[in-house]
Parts: C-alpha cells; sequence; structure tokens
C-alpha cells in the first residue's frame, strides 16, 4: 500500500521544483495534496501535472491573511491536516557592505514569518500524530558568499523545529527539518551563476548535484509512519557537502 493513503497534506510553495517534486511524491504515495504560490499561472501550469487529487491555493507565505485563506479551504474540503510542509522560500544574493534594509525584511518576512505563522496556522486542523516539515538548508551551516543572510533565515528555521519539538506532547505532532544541498530548480538558477554551481558540484562528496526528486523521496520519509520517533532532527539531503 502506498504510504500516505488517506493522508492530507499542505506543501507551501508547491508550484515548482523542490515543492512541485514533493507534492508529486506525496500525491504518488496516496495523499490529497493542498499546494500554495503566489502566481496562479505556475499553479495551473503545476495542477496540469498534478491532476484532481490536488488543490492549488494562491497564497503568499509572509502574509498571514492568505494563510487564513489557505486553511479555510483545508477545512472545508478535507476537514484536518496530517502533514504540513512549511517549503516556501525565497534566496536574494546579498553583497555584504551593500545589503539593503528591503533585502532583509524579504527574506525573513518569507523565511522565517511565513514558516511561523504556517505552522501556527495549521494547529487547530492537525490531526493527532501529524508530521511538520520545514524547509531547511545546507547554507545553515556552511552559508556560502553573497548568501549570508539567506543562510541565517534557515538557521532560524531549525531552531524554530528544535523549540517546537517540544510542544509535541501538547500539540500531537512531530517536527523536522529537511535541509537540501545545491539542487538544480529554477529559484537556484536564478541565484547562482554556472560558476558556482560547478564550484559546488566539485565540492559534494559524491560529486554532483542532487534533484528535487531525491529530496521528495527524503520528503516522504518524513511525513511517514516510517519516521514515527524522528522529531526535532533534521535530515541533511545535500550529498554530504555540508557534513564533513
Amino acid at each position: 500500500m502506498a504510504v500516505l493513503t488517506g493522508k492530507i497534506a499542505v506543501v507551501t510553495g508547491g508550484s515548482s521544483g523542490i515543492g512541485l517534486a514533493i507534492a508529486r511524491a506525496f500525491r504518488d504515495e496516496g495523499a490529497k495534496v493542498f499546494i500554495t504560490g503566489r502566481r496562479k499561472e505556475a499553479l495551473d501550469e503545476a495542477l496540469v501535472e498534478l491532476g484532481a487529487d490536488v488543490t492549488a491555493v494562491v497564497c503568499d507565505s509572509a502574509v498571514p491573511a492568505d494563510l487564513d485563506v489557505l486553511y479555510e479551504t483545508v477545512r472545508e474540503q478535507a476537514g484536518h491536516v496530517d502533514i504540513v510542509v512549511a517549503n516556501a522560500g525565497i534566496g536574494i544574493q546579498t553583497t555584504f557592505g551593500e545589503v539593503t534594509e528591503e533585502q532583509v525584511d524579504a527574506l525573513l518576512a518569507t523565511n522565517v514569518k511565513g514558516t511561523v505563522f504556517t505552522v501556527q496556522k495549521a494547529l487547530p486542523l492537525l490531526r493527532s500524530g501529524a508530521s511538520v516539515i520545514l524547509t531547511g538548508s545546507s547554507a545553515a551551516t556552511r552559508p556560502p558568499h553573497g548568501l549570508e543572510i539567506y543562510a541565517a533565515t534557515k538557521a532560524a528555521v531549525r531552531n524554530l523545529a528544535r523549540g517546537w519539538a517540544h510542544s509535541s506532547r501538547q500539540h500531537g505532532f512531530r517536527v523536522n527539518v529537511l535541509s537540501p544541498g545545491t539542487v538544480p530548480t529554477p529559484g537556484l538558477l536564478d541565484l547562482l551563476p554556472a560558476e558556482a554551481r560547478e564550484q559546488s558540484e566539485e565540492a559534494t562528496p559524491l560529486g554532483r548535484l542532487g534533484t528535487p526528486e531525491e529530496i521528495a523521496a527524503a520528503a516522504t520519509f518524513l511525513a511517514s509512519n516510517a519516521s514515527s520517533y524522528v522529531n526535532g532532527s533534521e535530515l541533511a539531503v545535500d550529498g554530504g557537502a555540508a557534513q564533513i
């Protein structure tokens, strides 16, 4: 039997890249999936691929009112949530000495504030035993040059999971961080030049970059009962790049 049969999953930032791969994997494992994105056009394209078991909601995770609309949709259509993947995030290249207030505000709003309210607003709908997955990054351990602020937001995400794990008994969930390494996605291709991607590939012990599907497989593990005693942890899926 598919490992997520009958589960209800929410994946923010699910219209492309890693989020889309996670939504696809969850669907293939039997879950009913709700995805979000800021652009309706991208969500419509994702739905063409994902099909009828997936619902798309236009939502900016940095806007709490948008999250209210998301979870009201989930409540009306499903009644509860078993899996929350707080995946929506942005990266901005910033040069130390030239960082702007707008850049900092944007990174904190989506990557930290968005993660906080994606999870907090899900609490009333979470079914006992729910799995909460926060998308981190290997950059939190080894911040690349020019991505220091982004890396700091992902370090904050790691610590949110550590703190929230203390609430597991009270709220009936377990929470973990999924931290990808360098994975070619539309967002990454815009962020890192080809030379930087080649350097990352060379620095990875496995000698290659990851794929969205490999990250999605790890997310499926964290969402499933196979990880029922995993809580407050970080699962690094980075080919060893930030581990040695």
